[in-house]
């Protein structure tokens, strides 16, 4: 198990670029498995879930050709349909969250598909209704074995059809889409997710051939095609780690500027950090956050505490919960961070209390961060990664601290999180990774 040694107190300054967005990689990536014709995707984010991902590709039978450190060309011409049986593919799956992508295009393409229950980040319960209604709509058949944890699912002929999604779920509607635009007839998606992530697969699609209309809103018309070509795709920048910059940015008092950040696709991220009290401003397609030594938070207009939550776009991503209370620890005045998606996002927060962070976890959903407003410092301790978000958050209070801090489990930081270590030290940080 890898750990981070970070000496904390220095500032950064200079230009970060962000990486290409994790989560749309993990859609994107499994549309080249509808088609037989190469496909070129740029961008992708060279971290390990992504990684996995095309590993797992690649032993279904797509080839794979890497073109430079982010291009990828794949061909699916020879899907080895053979391999969902091994138990291979069953350990590799299910370690993987995102191979669940991998279910609609084979259900498409092939009429048939099986997955192993997957893993993820331990955030609390993450189902997967939502895939599998829509999956039974278009008419599969799937069954759950629990003997081995194993999903199978016939769709030997798959029929458009109206739904209304029971969640606005952005890796269920992205798997119906990649199933639908195959199917025969119009499909009608209402509830759907509209996540730029999912408007990028779908006009993605749309460049294969597919029939897509409503892209952006809730409500999605597919008229099913008898095959897909191919295309090339660039992902967009990670609003994640946008976000996970500004925050860093203000926690450590740096002038950063994060370059071709596609501001016209990062929605309230924004308009959320300077309800922090966070200056920040948009140069072209840059932001530059200004070293400030103090930032106030926002009230609401009765005067009362500002509250900051969770909600499908356009409203503001979970991923960025644990970012902004972190953020919130140095900051002047109250703020009620609250966190409706995941029961257990926010159990990382003992460790920033034992750093001297004055943090009330009211409950499994929600915590009161009172700001330090810069009167003391955090201290530097020894603490582990609980997830992804949480080992970022966990890394921009240590980079705050006073004194060193060791950050076990960065496996999972680097699930998430392009070679971080490297950029930041670049910029004036001192992360070691041991």
């Amino acid at each position: 198990m890898a750990s981070f040694e970070v000496k904390g107190g220095f500032s950064l300054k200079g230009d970060i670029y962000p990486q290409g967005a994790k989560n749309e990689a993990l859609e994107v990536l499994c549309a080249p498995l509808l088609t037989s014709e190469p496909v070129i995707i740029r961008n992708i984010p060279q971290i390990r879930d992504v990684l996995k991902l095309i590993e797992l590709l690649q032993d279904l039978g797509v080839k794979v050709e890497k073109l430079n450190d982010n291009d990828y060309k794949f061909e699916a011409s020879n899907v080895n349909l053979a391999y969902l049986e091994t138990e291979d593919f069953k350990q590799k799956g299910g370690a993987l969250r995102g191979s669940v992508m991998i279910m609609g295009p084979l259900l498409g393409r092939f009429g048939k598909a099986k997955m192993p229950k997957p893993g993820g980040d331990k955030i609390g319960r993450r189902r997967m209704d939502t895939h599998f209604i829509g999956f039974e709509r278009l008419g599969a058949k799937f069954n759950y074995d629990t003997s081995n944890s194993f999903f199978e699912i016939d769709a030997t002929s798959l029929k458009g059809c109206y739904m209304l999604l029971d969640e606005a779920s952005v890796t269920g509607t992205a798997n119906i889409v990649l199933a639908a635009v195959l199917a025969e007839g119009l499909t009608t998606i209402y509830n759907a997710a509209c996540e730029p992530y999912l408007q990028q697969l779908c006009s993605m699609l749309n460049r294969m051939g597919a029939k897509i209309e409503g892209i952006g809103s809730n409500l999605l018309k597919i008229t099913g095609v008898k095959s897909l070509k191919g295309t090339e795709h660039t992902v967009l920048p990670d609003m994640i780690e946008i976000g996970s910059f500004i925050g860093l940015a203000a926690m450590t008092q740096s002038e950063i500027t994060i370059k071709n950040a596609r501001v016209d696709m990062l929605g309230q991220i924004p308009d959320v950090f300077r309800k922090l009290g966070i200056n920040l401003q948009i140069i072209g397609d840059d932001i530059f956050i200004p070293k400030q030594t103090q930032y106030q938070l926002e009230t609401f207009i009765d005067g009362s505490s500002l509250t900051i939550s969770d909600a499908p776009w356009p409203g503001f991503t979970p991923d960025l919960i644990s970012i902004v209370l972190v953020t919130a620890i140095q900051a002047k005045g109250t703020v009620l961070i609250h966190q409706k998606m995941f029961e257990s996002r926010l159990f990382f927060v003992d460790k920033l209390i034992d750093m001297g962070a004055q943090i009330i976890l009211c409950d499994p959903h929600r915590a009161t961060v009172i700001g330090l407003n810069r009167a003391n410092a955090l201290r530097g301790i020894t603490m582990t990664s609980p997830d992804i978000r949480a080992g970022v958050a966990l890394l921009i209070a240590a980079m705050s601290a006073e004194g060193t801090s060791i950050i076990h489990n960065i496996e999972q930081i680097d699930r998430g999180y392009q070679y971080i270590d490297e950029r930041l030290n670049k910029l004036g940080a001192s992360i070691k990774r041991i």
